[in-house]
């Protein structure tokens, strides 16, 4: 818990999977031996604002742990769960109680033992408190934990100087003075290590740098606590005579107030607060924030609300527009304030110490408005204290010493609204609140857009403000929407993009000819042809000037930056201006193909994860193998953090006419990611954008390779009839081209369908001529798939003997060339012709091995498959009940990732296990629910499987009429298709143990 949340078994660490879970552990681990109610922990994990299956994942995240912990750990209790484990099992009540006994011991005047105790508390720390987690609950642990840590160890070091053991505390409290600036009694205790060391002279320095701080970050004086650690030090100050000779002026050339200034309560505030308080220290704001933030209209609003503190006067300089040389600011500056052209000095120093003389006891706000660095700053700051300045820059003024830096961002949703109603008036905004909601999003909330779009609105009152929302969802239009009059978004982010170097200009355009929102900063690598320093270099350079951001960290904590959307199209639209066509191909080309090779890395190993037609990328030129694996070190959290951008880059490079780079990408996502996770609307959308454009160019071969995998993923949505037309569709596209392995590929996954679908002749013909092909062709992994394909048609005919020899043979194949995924499938496979012949527990074993397998993998639809298979042999055993828990977690497991076939699957078997143990009526209900997903998914064979269960429910029920109607249906069924089941006797009630 103090430090990254971390789990020791038998001394490993274990997986706990991401931060909901871990935050889930904690909350328990705070808590332990105490019931947690589920309502806290959805409150704990998600907020306000919890997803609507939210105790469906609960249940998840508690199974998943328990796996890890053992059940007896996390423990069911009441309406909650509870966290059965030794307060020595858990740090933070070791922390806990070792304090406690330190503080017993001082209390007693046992120093030496206080101390250790308090190191004994201190030493389980390992870093930030509950690290990997995640929410306001988290955050709010922390910050109380690490208060519990700090306030032990202040405890620790009285002790300690009680002892008179400050000379060597003096290192250890520098440091935490260092991190700590303004904790009063961490400073006062290096006060007093410094006079213990004899180093009076130190220790009054160090109360003046505290003075300092307080006053500058707070406006507050030292309280009893530093004041008591050392007598206090008063400073004098001289006063700067004035030396002008010239009668002084009241300046007041602050600009225009707008009238509907809206928002940034919060910044008014803090500005207001900081300008208008008379301490010893100087008064220095800088405003920093992306083009079209607002800080000009900011800065002066608030410069006119604490006008009032400034009687003798208000400087205002505009410092970017022109460029403006700190020593002509400084001559219009001596000009107001009555010195004449003859007494202003040539010299930029001479001129800056004159202003600073006649600044020194006058009361003057000074504003420098969108200045672009420290070096024009600085010349231009009054010397004393008595005046204040206020700066903006679209860059954070990080060098600008004593500063108060506020960070401008975009207006909350409500502001901008708020903002756009003033500009547009008449009550407009309330009138189409949808559509103002979709201009502030369109807008980015970037408040000059807002500000332009509003003044459009209000110039043109017969237009509905949905007309609006019509012309800037237009991308390649949204700049030229958002200009009128003087004010456009193009300009002010041109300004920007004018003052940045080469590269970094290039480094922009070519992030919009990209069009990604959010990405990893090696991207512009790739893009520039330069080494991953280089990039990172270009890519801080950028967020400096304020045209991107620092989004996140994911969950690996990889820096992530995003491009706000209209400077996206700022950049794009440069990049198609200034760069050619085959420049723009080529950069973009570079950057998927890289992106290619971070996919297939991060999906190796990954369950079912396969990149049949991803070729070797160029990946190496531009990232070395310690760069890959930190980008790819979780690889869960970069595929969360990549996927809006890789899906876009597919639908990009398909936009330019990058066909084959624009398949592999698609396949590989689909090979991986999309498939494991059952990512249908991104798989959809990737393939379709992918085979427009190969369509349009004419290239087969890819079309081939995009309508497989478009009937891979209805296969996988259970749209068979679909996926089949895709495979015919895919086969004749393969054959065109002249590509045998391809035809092979997609022959065997056609067999699949067949077979789900019951058309088991179709199916044995397909992998009886593909198993032919791919021995030819030498494919091994396509062989183990024909082989077990083979072995699950067998099954299906009751052909037992033969379909053991297959799947046994699929079993020795995957475990060949290391494919655990597919041998624990193929376990699960000859597990079910066990079950299938009577050999209940050869049946177990296998069934077992493959849960165990398919759990390691961290499979979670696979794994509830063979938990189903394994659940139908307890039945059978006549122990069916042990794993009625399970199958329910399967089933949320299969409704979860959109499995219909799979929650039919659970329904049916839970029915089986109703009917095993005499719960007729639940049986019925769980059966006929099954047959209703049966229906929609158009199984003829899986639905005759489900009646004849229900025929021996209702002959259970009395009900033999519909009993003897439903056999008749699925005996009819089972002979149409081939099945084993139309060999095999009508079971009875009283019989079910012995023949489920």
């Amino acid at each position: 818990m103090l430090g990254p949340i971390e789990v020791i078994v038998a001394g490993s660490s274990v997986r706990l999977g991401g931060p909901k879970p871990r935050t889930l552990l904690a909350m328990l681990a705070v808590r332990t031996g105490r019931m947690v109610v589920l309502e806290q922990l959805i409150d704990a994990i998600w907020g306000e604002s919890p997803p609507d299956r939210a105790r469906d994942a609960i249940y998840t995240y508690i199974s998943t742990l328990r796996r890890v912990l053992g059940n007896e750990i996390i423990v069911r209790s009441g309406g909650g769960y509870r966290l059965e484990a030794e307060p020595d099992q858990v740090d933070l009540h070791v922390f806990t109680r070792e304090a406690a006994a330190a503080r017993r011991a001082w209390a007693a005047g046992r120093s030496d033992e206080t101390v250790a105790h308090f190191q004994a508390a201190l030493a389980v720390w390992r870093g930030p408190a509950l690290g990997g987690a995640q929410g306001t609950w988290a955050e709010n642990e922390r910050a109380r934990f690490d208060e519990l840590r700090l306030a032990a160890l202040e405890d620790r070091v009285d002790a300690d100087l009680a002892t008179g053991r400050g000379e060597a505390l003096v290192a250890e409290l520098t440091a935490l003075v260092a991190e700590q600036p303004l904790r009063e009694r961490l400073r006062g205790q290096l006060m007093l290590a410094l006079c213990q060391a004899g180093r009076p002279a130190d220790a009054l320095e160090c109360y003046q740098e505290g003075r300092r701080a307080l006053l500058e970050e707070l406006g507050l004086e030292p309280g009893p606590v530093l004041r008591g650690a050392h007598e206090q030090v008063l400073r004098s100050e001289d006063t700067p005579a004035e030396q002008s000779g010239e009668e002084v002026a009241v300046p007041s050339q602050l600009p225009f107030d707008i009238a509907d200034f809206t928002g940034r309560v919060t910044e008014v505030a803090t500005l207001r607060k900081r300008l208008a308080e008379e301490t010893a220290g100087s008064r220095l704001c800088a405003i920093y924030g992306k083009p079209g933030a607002g800080k000009s209209t900011l800065a002066v609003h608030v410069a006119h609300r604490v006008r009032e503190h400034f009687p003798d006067g208000q400087l205002y300089a505009a410092l970017r527009g022109v460029r403006a040389d700190p020593a002509e600011v400084l001559a219009g500056f001596l000009r107001a304030l009555g010195v004449a052209d003859s007494a202003i000095p040539d010299e930029p120093d001479e001129r800056a110490h004159l202003y600073r003389t006649m600044l020194a006891d006058r009361r003057i706000l000074v504003v420098l408005d969108d200045a672009v660095g420290e070096r024009q700053v600085r010349p231009l700051l009054p010397g004393g204290h008595a005046s204040a300045v206020l700066v903006t820059s679209r860059e954070r003024l990080s060098a600008l010493d004593g500063a108060a830096q506020l960070g401008l961002h975009v207006l909350a949703e409500e502001e901008a609204l708020q903002l756009l109603d003033k500009v547009v008036g008449d009550g407009r905004v309330a009138n189409e609140r949808d559509a103002a909601r979709e201009i502030v999003r369109l807008c980015g909330r970037l408040p000059l857009a807002l500000r332009i779009a509003g003044a459009r609105l209000a110039a043109r009152s017969r237009w509905r403000l949905s007309r609006m929302t019509d012309r800037l969802r237009k991308r390649h239009r949204v700049l030229q929407e958002l200009a009128i009059g003087d004010l456009e978004v193009r300009g002010s982010l041109a300004l920007s993009y004018d003052g940045l170097p080469g590269r970094e200009r290039m480094a922009l355009r070519r992030l919009g000819l990209l069009d990604v929102s959010s990405f990893g900063g090696w991207v512009l690598a790739p893009l520039l042809r330069c080494s991953a320093a280089d990039a990172e270099e270009a890519v801080e350079r950028l967020v400096d000037a304020q045209l991107l951001d620092v989004s996140t960290t994911d969950d690996s904590g990889s820096l992530r930056y995003q491009v706000h959307d209209l400077t996206r199209a700022f950049a794009r639209e440069r990049g198609e201006a200034e760069e050619t066509v085959e420049t723009i191909r080529t950069a973009v080309a570079r950057a998927a193909e890289c992106w290619i090779g971070l996919v297939v890395a991060a999906g190796h190993g990954m369950p079912r994860a396969t990149f049949d037609v991803v070729r070797a990328p160029i990946l190496e030129q531009y990232l070395d193998e310690h760069d890959l694996n930190e980008i790819v070190a979780d690889r869960e959290a970069w595929f969360d953090a990549e996927e809006n951008a890789l899906v876009g880059l597919v639908e990009r490079v398909s936009e330019l006419d990058l066909t084959d780079v624009a398949t592999r990408l698609a396949a590989a996502l689909c090979s991986s990611r999309f498939a494991v996770r059952n990512l249908f609307g991104q798989w959809w959308r990737t393939h379709s954008a992918a085979l427009t454009a190969v369509r349009r160019t004419g290239d087969r071969l890819s079309e081939a390779r995009l309508l497989a995998g478009l009937g891979w993923l209805r296969y996988e949505q259970d749209c068979f009839i679909e996926a089949t037309d895709y495979y015919d569709q895919a086969l004749v596209a393969y054959e065109r081209s002249g590509d045998r392995h391809g035809q092979a590929i997609t022959r065997l996954a056609l067999s699949t369908v067949q077979r789900e679908h019951g058309q088991l002749a179709a199916a044995q013909s397909s992998l009886d001529q593909v198993l032919t092909e791919l021995r030819l062709l030498d494919d091994r992994p396509a062989i183990a798939q024909a082989l077990h394909g083979i072995g699950r048609v067998l099954t299906e005919q009751g052909e037992l003997d033969a379909a053991l020899t297959a799947c046994t043979q699929a079993c020795a194949a995957y475990e060949s060339f290391g494919d655990r995924s597919g041998w624990a499938i193929a376990l699960r496979s000859v597990g079910i012709v066990h079950r299938a012949a009577g050999r209940l527990d050869d049946a177990a074993r296998w069934c077992t091995r493959a849960v165990d397998v398919l759990r390691g993998l961290d499979d979670r639809l696979m794994s509830a498959y063979a938990v189903q298979a394994l659940a139908k042999v307890r039945i059978r055993q006549g122990r069916g009940s042990e794993l009625r828990e399970d199958l329910l977690e399967c089933m949320h497991t299969c409704n979860e990732m959109q499995d219909g076939f799979g929650q039919a699957l659970m329904l049916r078997t839970i029915g089986e296990l109703d009917l095993a143990v005499g719960r007729h009526a639940d049986a019925r209900h769980h059966l006929e629910r099954a047959i209703q997903w049966w229906d929609v998914l158009g199984l003829p064979v899986w639905r005759a499987r489900t009646l004849r269960d229900l025929a021996t429910t209702l002959d259970g029920l009395g009900e033999t009429a519909a009993a003897d109607t439903a056999w008749a249906e699925a005996s009819s069924v089972f002979q149409l298709h081939g099945c084993r089941e139309a060999h095999e006797p009508r079971r009875s009630p009283l019989r079910v143990l012995e023949t489920f």
